[in-house]
């Protein structure tokens, strides 16, 4: 297990670059024209960042970026 300690600014920067990485692959999962195997790499890292993100972020905020119905979901 590794551990970071961050101030304050860089919470909020890595909050704000992990929030941007998220809307972006949200973005590239419901494009059509993407391969599914690409589509299958882009859900797989989502999952990582999306942990990330869970890790600090409030649940209001959380709740945001949740998988749920709203796109669809990649095959496995």
């Amino acid at each position: 297990m590794l551990g970071m300690l961050f101030n304050d600014k860089e919470c909020k920067e890595l909050d704000y670059v992990l929030r941007k990485e998220l809307d972006e692959m949200l973005l590239d999962l419901t494009d059509t024209r993407l391969d599914q195997d690409i589509r299958r790499a882009i859900a797989n890292r989502y999952k990582t960042v999306f942990r990330m993100y869970a890790r600090f972020a409030p649940p209001k905020e959380l709740s945001k970026y949740a998988r749920s119905g709203r796109f669809p979901q990649v095959k496995q």
